[in-house]
């Protein structure tokens, strides 16, 4: 049995409350944060913990490490990584994001996380709010698709699943859908050509984060999460066959409990659910396992075709190639600059 929803833990450990839900529950997976993470001895001894209790084939342990500000394995125990933004600037963008995350990879295996909530393959629009701002790759299609392709193949080649966020794209987005919902009023011709057209460059890509926009072209109504017309979209015309995930449900774009926010994105079309409890940087965690009983109970078991595409995601993951991290690091210094 798996679960179709992905949850965060309390600590640097998990309670016993938490081992007994995973174990029951059997979640696709568990996402880390910053109030997780220590050392790697003791990320690692997490990893196992949790892996030790979710017994199904999966079992997959997330994180956001993009680099820049999106980073939850920091100094002085991990290494300080640029941004997408400093990293399109290099002299060879394409071998700079490569090695970049190819050295990412090597940390997060080395503890035991199996996913990596990356690449950000939004386009850069001169209104985007400042919470997409350096972490996009540019503001040309061509140069964000380029770019993030190179970022998930690195992950993937370090054993590692890439997540492509956020589908079908943020860049636009005026507001932080942290705090508000986020309006996107362009016309569908002119996202077709930009933001649209860098997933649809990645559709083979093994997983994918929603945007929690409301895109007016496609749907006034009803954010993209919660839209069974912009899901159908991603799926024939964006053509992403991969397994699809909500952004973290304890965003305050989204309304209603955190039942109705599992049930509206699972009945729109999202194969799984996340909540992270938490959501914004510095906020203390809330009522983690009261929100975790009420997303539990609205999730369900995957559907035959969900499990189709958790198998097709699982079956991407390569052995990680052979690398010299002494080797990766001397070229990742002559590569890139960290401010």
């Amino acid at each position: 049995m798996v679960k179709s929803f992905i949850c965060g833990v309390a600590g640097t450990s998990l309670t016993e409350w938490e081992k007994e839900f995973l174990a029951v529950e059997q979640p696709y997976g568990v996402i880390l944060f910053a109030r997780n993470v220590e050392s790697p001895a003791q990320v690692k001894a997490l990893c196992a913990e949790i892996k030790s209790v979710l017994t199904h084939p999966y079992a997959e342990i997330l994180v956001d490490q993009e680099g820049g500000r999106v980073a939850r394995l920091k100094p002085p125990h991990w290494r300080k990584y640029p941004t997408a933004q400093a990293l399109s600037c290099a002299a060879d963008p394409a071998r700079a994001v490569y090695v970049n995350a190819r050295l990412i990879a090597e940390e997060l295996r080395n503890v035991g996380i199996t996913m990596d909530c990356a690449p950000v393959a939004d386009v850069l629009a001169p209104e985007c709010h400042k919470i997409i701002g350096d972490r996009a790759f540019g503001d040309t299609a061509e140069q964000v698709a380029t770019l993030a392709r190179a970022q998930s193949e690195a992950l993937l080649d370090g054993g590692i699943l890439s997540i492509l966020k956020h589908i079908p794209g943020h860049g636009r987005a005026t507001m932080d859908s942290h705090e508000t919902l986020p309006i996107v009023s362009a016309p569908l011709s002119e996202l077709e050509d930009v933001d649209f057209a860098v997933f649809k460059a990645l559709n083979d890509l093994p997983l994918a984060m929603t945007a929690l926009i409301l895109y007016t072209a496609l749907d006034a109504n009803e954010c993209a999460t919660f839209s069974p017309i912009v899901m159908k979209y991603i799926r024939e015309e964006i053509g992403f066959a991969g397994l699809i995930m909500s952004d973290d449900l304890s965003m305050k774009a989204l309304g209603g409990s955190f039942a109705e926010r599992a049930e509206r994105s699972l009945a729109a079309g999202c194969d799984l659910v996340l909540h992270g409890n938490g959501a914004l940087i510095g906020e203390p965690v809330r009522d983690l396992m009261g929100e975790l009983k009420q997303v539990a109970a609205a999730s369900v078991t995957l559907s035959p075709e969900s499990l189709a595409r958790a198998k097709a995601a699982a079956s991407q993951r390569r052995a990680p190639k052979p690398a010299e991290e002494a080797t990766l690091l001397a070229e990742w210094q002559g590569l890139v600059a960290v401010a």
